[in-house]
């Protein structure tokens, strides 16, 4: 569907059912030059649950309009005029990578409108190192080919794709390629910038998950557990094997543990 967000059109994948904002709602929130694409299993099984789904494009990614956002507290905000726009009161988040720290950011500057937040490969700041900025800025398919390399586990770049026939690191750097000049570059340059996460994720006050890739050399296990500890309450799930695109690596782990979650929460 789309949505008109500060005037510009927004693409949001709803998981194959028409948005119903009576519906409990969920929005997925991916990464940093990624799109709606990420979330294709559990967006579908969302919204043929009882869930209403919105799994948007962020400003400049996908099939959304420009420009990018530069820091992860714009985006934050960014997803409040989203969810004003779809006309919710209030949504649980499911954040990715970058997408995991606006989640943080948003639930901790409303908790009166996210009810449940699940971050995966998510840590308390996300610092980018010079080398891949630099050729994120200036060289992009060498910075598409570095971050495929990254993140990706052991088996999934020996072909152990769960799904017979799909090739998962030749696939995150197809969906790299897709990017408009200038966005991988604002989206890690906002990562790099984002200071904020240990107060953020002190103030979380409501339900969280914390999953976690066991092979993740992005966001190491232990990054992922000292977030988890700067959330009150909060639940942590480690997935063994699986690197930082636990989506397409370990699709059903993921899937088992968002429904868990959300069904533990309810």
């Amino acid at each position: 569907m789309e949505l008109t967000v500060d005037g510009r059109k927004v693409y949001a994948a709803t998981g194959g059912k028409t948005f119903d904002p009576a519906k409990p709602a969920v929005i997925f929130i991916h990464g940093a030059g990624q799109d709606h694409t990420n979330w294709q299993l559990p967006a579908r099984w969302f919204a043929w649950n009882g869930y209403g789904v919105l799994a948007p494009d962020l400003p400049a990614h996908g099939r959304s309009d420009g420009p990018p956002l530069e820091t992860i507290a714009d985006i934050a905000q960014w997803i409040a005029r989203l969810m004003d726009a779809a006309k919710l009161e209030k949504a649980a988040l499911v954040g990715h990578s970058m997408g995991g720290g606006i989640a943080v950011e948003a639930a901790a500057a409303m908790p009166e409108r996210i009810t449940r937040i699940a971050l995966l490969g998510t840590s308390l700041a996300m610092p980018v190192n010079d080398a891949l900025l630099t050729a994120a800025r200036d060289a992009p398919e060498q910075a598409h080919r570095m971050i495929t390399a990254r993140s990706h586990g052991p088996s999934a770049k020996i072909g152990g794709n769960p799904a017979p026939g799909m090739w998962m690191c030749g696939g995150t750097t197809a969906l790299l390629d897709r990017n408009r000049p200038g966005t991988l570059y604002a989206a890690f340059n906002a990562c790099n910038l984002w200071k904020t996460g240990p107060e953020a994720a002190a103030r979380v006050r409501c339900p969280a998950l914390v999953l976690i890739g066991g092979s993740d050399s992005m966001t190491p296990p232990k990054i992922g557990r000292a977030l988890a500890e700067k959330i009150a309450g909060s639940q942590t799930v480690v997935i063994p094997g699986s690197g930082h695109m636990m989506m397409s690596e370990a699709p059903d782990a993921v899937l088992d543990a968002l429904i868990g979650f959300f069904r533990a929460t309810a």
